[in-house]
């Protein structure tokens, strides 16, 4: 490998999905002021809206948890072109 390109942050990191609450553990250089109680230990805390445990793909649900509102907006401005 190439010596000198790769990051030196290179930590643990809770990651929090902000629609159901979950949190994973995971490696990452993602900068963050935050931080969190996990698992007896505090790490860093990357917040993010929407993760593989509360998206429709991995999930199967159709609805989407939407934070902003976005999907049911679009809903209802295009519910009168539904067939």
């Amino acid at each position: 490998m190439k010596q000198g390109i790769h990051p030196e942050n290179y930590r643990l990191v809770v990651f929090k999905d902000m629609s159901n609450e979950e949190m994973f553990l995971c490696k990452s250089t993602a900068d963050t002021k935050d931080t969190i109680e996990f698992e007896g230990q505090e790490y860093p805390l990357i917040k993010m809206e929407i993760s593989s445990t509360s998206h429709p793909f991995y999930t199967g649900k159709t609805k989407l948890v939407d934070t902003a509102g976005r999907v049911d907006k679009f809903m209802n401005k295009y519910k009168k072109f539904a067939k």
